[in-house]
């Protein structure tokens, strides 16, 4: 037999063996996925926070609405800011107690640079932000612009994608044809293997998460 040949054959022989240690493990079906993961006794607002940073997310907690309005004026003025758009009339009434401008005439979305958006949940565990295309913001608010700004209250944190997933069933008689995770911004390291953020989406992701 040829060198090459018993190579082969060895490398078959390799990927069969890892097989069947695979098959051994203990199966995980739907039910027993809360033992894959190191459960932890912190707050979902804490594991949210620190998982989201670790993904070059910014992460703005407030107390309050009070609190709110002042984190995101600062935010808006450190940008230097004339407004952003956003077409969520929920999120456009705390924008208008704030006293942020914003657009959201078809007119002004393409030539918008920071999106103000909701969200379905928050997802502790990975810190990742799940929307859908149920929401006022569609699917293009979510990719489109430079920074994308997330406002969510605490009642919106879960701490796995299964629950965000069963929160999201509770809620919908249909699934919406659309259900995006977002982790972090937007990120690509095609090009030579060098990290690059916003390259096909928003560069910078913040979410402010209200106490409520």
């Amino acid at each position: 037999m040829s060198q090459s040949r018993a190579n082969i054959l060895n490398s078959i022989r390799e990927v069969i063996s890892t097989t069947e240690r695979i098959n051994n493990f203990k199966s995980c079906s739907n039910n027993d996925l809360s033992d894959v993961y190191i459960k932890t006794n912190d707050s979902l607002e804490l594991v949210f926070a620190q998982e989201f940073t670790k993904i070059n997310g910014k992460f703005v907690f407030c107390e309050n609405i009070s609190e709110f309005n002042e984190n995101i004026q600062l935010l808006i003025k450190e940008y230097a800011l004339d407004s952003v758009y956003c077409i969520d009339s929920n999120i456009q009434k705390l924008l208008e107690n704030a006293g942020i401008p914003y657009l959201s005439s078809e007119e002004d979305f393409l030539g918008l640079n920071v999106a103000v958006t909701s969200c379905e949940s928050l997802i502790a565990r990975t810190g990742s932000v799940l929307v859908s295309s149920r929401q006022a913001s569609g699917r293009k608010l979510n990719v489109y612009p430079n920074i994308h700004i997330v406002i969510s209250l605490s009642k919106n944190l879960v701490y796995d994608i299964k629950d965000a997933m069963d929160k999201l069933q509770t809620e919908c008689t249909n699934l919406p044809s659309q259900i995006t995770l977002i982790t972090g911004p937007s990120r690509t390291a095609d090009i030579e293997k060098t990290l690059v953020l916003g390259a096909h989406g928003p560069k910078e992701l913040y979410v402010f998460l209200i106490k409520f």
